[in-house]
């Protein structure tokens, strides 16, 4: 278990030699600080690590397993622990460049609330050794009345925790609109400061990592203050709001101290007075990209050190540019002749386009898919002549469904035959998915993300078809709800209507499989018969699945899709039937 080690006025200094306390000295604390305290030679001041709310209805968690152990560099999008909420086990993700100094809470420890301190970590060149816990807060002397701020007061802290709100006020943070999101931005707030606000009323529409959201409250409350305006992009568990119970003067709200918010639009931070500003690497290099002061940048760290977080909230505040960085060598004679010339004062050609949080989240996962997964590929060409007989058929009947319909539904029958496939790899096991949700990939104006068809094998070609139009409308307008594109075991991404006739897709964990699908293209077979061929590749993870159960897979569901009939007897269904004794679900008759 983790303890807490309570300072007295007077505080033990050891020195340390070989391992061996040579000494020890009775030090008052002040001249600790006063005296000793610079990291670089002593102690290094922690940065507090919190339990954070991986969804929205999470209250409490535990920590399953650390990923990480202290000492260990943690990179932005590392996942540094397996945390246990009330929906799944997720994983939790730093963003910061940073060590992992100390571990405050063991794995296997539950109920640990959101906002708790769980670790500490120090930056880059600190002796994560002799990390120090941070200091608490000075206790208010008196109750402050709650008064509204003023303009002159000076900027919220950004470093220690707030104090609870006053009764009748709550202090709203940004939620956790979908498991995997860490950031939010505030797309439009719905209600104005001083609205009422009823129980399932929407306040803001927020941009996810997946698509733009409505968050609604559950209490009757009056929206007292908007602390993070629209365009904001803030951390899930920052806060973005105050509310006030009805009755009360919700302009007299307390405004927390801390906000924690990195708006888009923000006043200008005024020069410090004190002078030798002390920053990493990482900043260094941001200064000089942006061209920038670093005594012009008040940092929040400790006392004189400036965070990259800083820099680029001034960056954002102040709508600064990249600066053309001067080049190491000139250019050749003949390249400066081919080049167009530069005219002093006019705007660079190139233009700098901000990655949305959907976009950013997907290079993140594919990344860490490619990275973690080892990935093999099968690949196979598909006689579709039926399949595209049978859809020439239908649409004659007034009955349009597309080839990836065809495909979905094959697929999902597919995977009834083959429950290796239909799996799902999770904290080093292979788990068998009770159902077929097959993932229908869809492009969006923010990104790709993947609708699911629920229960795929339960539904008609024409049911189906109808779904994946209704998703894939939604995905495109931004309107998915959660559920419609959390989970699901099985993904297709086809690029046939593209024109694409081949490609392999990367795994979309905790998937163990997906399958690429090409455009149908003519050809003529060795009889001199034209037929059209779709070329198939299924990508999947071999940890979980075997070359031969690969090509089951690919063997069943080439079956499937050229081994189709059509009746004309029924035109209100098509239904696939079962094969004799084997209860296996095929292709063999389809009846509308």
């Amino acid at each position: 278990m983790a303890h807490m080690m309570a300072r007295s006025r007077l505080g033990l200094f050891a020195f340390k030699y070989n391992n061996r306390v040579k000494s020890r000295i009775l030090v008052p604390l002040k001249y600790q600080r006063l005296c000793f305290h610079t990291n670089w030679i002593l102690d290094a001041k922690g940065k507090e690590l919190l339990m954070p709310s991986l969804s929205p209805t999470m209250e409490t968690g535990t920590i399953v397993k650390w990923l990480k152990k202290e000492g260990d560099k943690i990179s932005p999008g590392d996942a540094i622990a397996d945390i246990q909420t009330d929906k799944a086990v997720m994983a939790m993700e730093v963003e910061d460049e940073l060590i992992l100094a100390k571990i405050l809470v063991p794995e296997g420890t539950k109920d640990i609330k959101i906002g708790t301190l769980i670790a500490l970590t120090v930056e880059e060149g600190e002796d994560w050794k002799s990390v120090e816990m941070p200091d608490a807060p000075a206790a208010p002397a008196a109750p402050a009345k709650p008064t509204a701020p003023t303009p002159s007061a000076p900027a919220p802290s950004l470093s220690q925790p707030t104090a609870p709100p006053p009764p009748g006020q709550q202090n709203v943070p940004m939620p956790a609109l979908s498991p995997t999101m860490s950031t939010g931005t505030i797309v439009k707030w719905l209600k104005k400061e001083g609205d009422e606000i009823q129980p399932g009323d929407a306040i803001a529409e927020i941009q996810t990592d997946k698509a733009v959201m409505t968050f609604e409250m559950e209490d009757e409350v009056v929206l007292a203050k908007i602390l993070a305006p629209e365009g904001s992009q803030v951390d899930v568990g920052q806060l973005i709001a105050v509310t006030v119970e009805k009755g009360m003067d919700w302009k007299q709200a307390v405004i927390p101290q801390v906000l924690k918010v990195t708006p888009s639009v923000a006043p200008a931070v005024a020069k410090p007075d004190e002078k030798g500003q002390v920053y990493g690497l990482a900043v260094k290099l941001l200064l000089e990209e942006y061209g920038l002061d670093p005594n012009s940048i008040k940092g929040t760290g400790r006392p004189n050190r400036i965070l990259k977080s800083d820099v680029l909230t001034y960056i954002q505040a102040n709508n600064i540019k990249k600066v053309q960085l001067k080049a190491a060598a000139p250019p050749k004679v003949e390249e400066v002749k081919k080049s167009p010339p530069t005219v002093p004062g006019r705007p660079s050609a190139y233009e700098d386009i901000p990655v949305s949080n959907i976009r950013s989240v997907i290079a993140k996962r594919l990344g860490e898919s490619k990275s973690n997964i080892p990935h093999s590929y099968s690949t196979i060409d598909i006689k579709i002549n039926k399949l595209l007989e049978i859809r020439n058929q239908l649409k004659q009947d007034g009955i349009n469904v597309s080839v990836n319909d065809f495909i979905t539904k094959a697929v999902a029958h597919a995977l009834v035959e083959c429950p290796g496939i239909n799996t799902l790899y999770t904290n080093d096991k292979i788990v068998r998915s009770p159902n077929v949700d097959i993932s229908i990939a869809v492009a969006s104006p923010t990104g790709l993300i993947t609708p699911i068809v629920f229960d795929a094998p339960s539904k008609s070609l024409v049911n189906i078809s109808t779904i994946i139009k209704e998703l894939a409308g939604k995905a495109k307008a931004g309107t998915l709800k959660p559920h419609e594109f959390q989970g699901g075991s099985f993904t297709i991404s086809n690029l046939g209507m593209f024109g694409i006739k081949e490609f392999s897709a990367i795994i979309n964990p905790p998937q163990t499989a997906i399958l690429a699908v090409g455009t149908g293209r003519p050809e003529l077979s060795d009889s001199l018969e034209a037929i059209t061929k779709m070329m198939t590749t299924l990508s999947y993870d071999r940890r979980a699945i075997a070359e031969d159960d690969a090509a089951d897979f690919l063997a069943t569901y080439e079956r499937l899709n050229t081994q189709c009939t059509y009746s004309k007897e029924r035109r209100t269904m098509i239904r696939f039937t079962n094969v004799l004794h084997k209860f296996v679900v095929t292709f063999s008759k389809i009846r509308v």
